[in-house]
């Protein structure tokens, strides 16, 4: 420490300077992240042109802007899932997080600046003034005498002190961290958009599977009305004496059995509707879903090859993401071996006046770097290398493993909505015929060549094909619904936050988040 004119800290600090803008162009330790291969075919083994499926054009129809549920063509579908990305506090969640995220990057990149620290002071110190006392002709007494104690003077200081350190990133722990925390904000965008998209998809089930018990309302209430009349003809075969009352007791039960069924199926619809207000982020009471009908027709949908799955499906760019994050924490373990270089500095000025601390005599000020290196801790580092190259290898395996799981998924929904296409054509002829041989039961009923057990057999023949053709076509509107969504509901990667967007003073939002907010 020492005082000093003003032109030597000038020129020490231009030193300082020179030496910074050389130690920041140091190396940066540890692996580069290259995107592992990941497990994937050339194909699809269901995509076969004789079974009616298109190779997609990336900007064609509403799944590349992500509104992938109107090519249902369903206006009031259209409403409800607008309001997920309004309404679902799930959602809210993820974004939440995204932002939380986003923010650990600004904290990381703080540590590539110097911390400075202001300090002010003032200090006021008094004392008093100690006396002898004299005789009349001022001579001192002789000791042991009292003291006497005057008013003496006060002073008062006032300081102003400015401190500096600079931890520098020569060997790019600080870079590493960054590019790893950059990662983990890129893979909760992903998380984010994997979780709208999981929201939309379990609304748009939720809303054709109350569709399918409209359809099965519907269809109770028409063999409801079927067995009344049934149980008429029974009532007014029994009057004429032509049949046995078992015949009217197996008509009342049939015909109760049915109205339980109908019942019963109110209740599985309010269920569904109840799953629907809160996707949408409402109470259930607040919403009220008119009745309609399921739809017959399952939409087209356009299937590209298995690689773009890796740009479409946002599950499988998290976890891409999360392979550089864990790449980068080997560099900054690996930087732990180096030692750790710092810079220092400080400015003081104290005097009295106040005035006095703009002179140039009270200013003392200080320059100092130091390094440390840790020569031994019993393996820690080696220890915490091995540990981020093991997380780094899950995230790979975890990567790969996201990969084939995707293909998988695809795969089902593709066979799936062939065979359940052929088996819904098979099932309307099985109800065809079921609906003739009926007829023909209550003819001969009628006649009185058949009992009455012959046309309860057949009604329920009927009704159970007929159920069974609706259960087919729910299960074919889910699994479209799911073949959308494993395809990435039109998604793709280059939505996720660059690295320069999430290091920049202007935060990237990605699309849902704007979307929340209008």
């Amino acid at each position: 420490m020492r005082n000093s004119p003003m032109i030597p800290f000038n020129k020490s600090f231009k030193c300082l300077t020179i030496i910074v803008s050389l130690l920041l162009s140091s190396c940066m330790v540890g692996p580069n992240y290259h995107r592992p291969s990941a497990i994937i075919s050339d194909h699809f083994k269901e995509l076969k042109p004789a079974q009616g499926w298109q190779i997609a054009n990336p900007n064609a129809a509403s799944l590349s802007k992500g509104e992938w549920w109107t090519i249902y063509n369903d206006p009031f579908l259209n409403q409800l899932e607008e309001q997920v990305d309004i309404s679902n506090q799930n959602l809210k969640q993820y974004e939440a997080n995204y932002r939380y995220a986003r923010a650990l990057i600004d904290q990381t990149r703080a540590g590539f600046f110097p911390v400075l620290n202001l300090g002010t002071g003032v200090t006021r110190t008094g004392a008093p003034k100690k006396t002898l006392d004299t005789g009349p002709n001022g001579q001192i007494l002789p000791m042991g005498q009292p003291v006497n104690y005057s008013q003496g003077g006060t002073n008062t200081d006032y300081k102003l002190d400015t401190a500096a350190s600079w931890d520098l990133d020569l060997w790019g722990k600080i870079r590493r961290d960054t590019e790893s925390q950059v990662a983990a904000a890129q893979a909760s965008a992903a998380d984010l958009a994997n979780a709208r998209l999981s929201y939309q998809s379990q609304l748009a089930q939720s809303y054709f599977n109350l569709r399918y018990q409209d359809s099965l309302i519907d269809l109770y209430q028409a063999t409801v009305h079927a067995y009344e009349q049934s149980l008429k003809i029974t009532q007014d075969q029994l009057n004429a004496g032509i049949i046995e009352p078992t015949a009217l007791l197996q008509a009342q039960t049939q015909l109760q059995q049915t109205r339980a069924q109908l019942v019963s199926a109110g209740v599985a619809r309010a269920q569904y509707e109840h799953a629907i207000a809160i996707l949408i982020g409402k109470p259930p009471a607040e919403l009220s879903i008119p009745h309609g009908l399921l739809t017959d027709v399952v939409p087209e949908i356009p299937v590209e090859v298995p690689a773009v799955l890796l740009q479409r499906r946002p599950d499988i760019a998290s976890a891409e993401r999360q392979m550089q994050q864990k790449n980068a924490q080997i560099g900054s373990a690996i930087a732990a071996f180096y030692p750790d270089v710092k810079l220092t500095a400080d400015l003081t000025y104290s005097g009295h006046p106040l005035g006095s601390l703009i002179e140039v005599a009270h200013r003392v000020w200080t320059l100092g770097a130091s390094a440390s290196e840790n020569l031994f801790d019993g393996g820690v580092r080696s220890s915490m290398v091995k540990q981020a190259e093991a997380q780094y290898d899950a995230s790979v395996a975890q990567y790969r493993q996201t990969v084939l799981s995707a293909l998988q998924s695809v795969e089902d929904q593709l066979s799936n909505l062939r065979i359940l296409a052929e088996q819904k054509i098979q099932q309307q002829l099985a109800v065809n015929y079921a609906n003739k041989t009926l007829k023909v039961a209550l003819d001969q009923f009628k006649s009185g060549t058949h009992d009455y057990t012959t046309v309860v057999t057949q009604q329920v023949t009927l009704l159970n094909n007929q159920q069974t053709v609706l259960g087919i076509q729910q299960q074919r509107m889910i699994d479209s619904v799911l073949l959308i969504q494993n395809l990435g509901g039109g998604w793709k990667d280059d939505r996720i936050p660059t690295h320069s967007a999430l290091t920049s003073n202007v935060p990237f939002i990605p699309t849902v988040i704007q979307q929340n907010k209008n």
